[in-house]
């Protein structure tokens, strides 16, 4: 495979995956409490942004660089899960909210390891 090849970002179904799932975010943090502005939330709403962020900075490059950004989004969407959880034991979230984000999450992981996959 030519490693020089440059990916449009946002043709990408995973940047536009990663991106959604952002805005999804974004929605809850209105809901947690006060007091998680500067910890939880703060941390929701980075790991979120990065996933869609990696991608895009990430398809600038060669593609064995561009794995590893890739790399980096799907580390965010795995400390974002755990975040979920955490707001969920918390009951700052109901279960509905996490099951959808969950499986939004789990699809994200599951397109960006299979994309990935063909990058190398």
């Amino acid at each position: 495979m030519n490693t020089s090849k440059r990916h449009n970002y946002k043709n990408l179904k995973i940047w536009q995956l990663g991106l959604e799932i952002a805005n999804d975010i974004s929605d809850v943090l209105v809901e947690l409490p006060k007091h998680e502005r500067y910890y939880l939330s703060s941390q929701m709403s980075r790991c979120s942004v990065s996933m869609p962020s990696n991608i895009a900075e990430g398809s600038a490059n060669t593609n064995k660089s561009f794995s590893n950004y890739l790399n980096i989004a799907l580390g965010s969407s795995f400390e974002l899960g755990t975040q979920l959880l955490v707001a969920f034991h918390r009951k700052y979230i109901n279960q509905e909210t996490l099951t959808i984000l969950e499986e939004k999450i789990e699809e994200f992981q599951r397109m960006t390891m299979s994309f990935q996959n063909t990058l190398t």
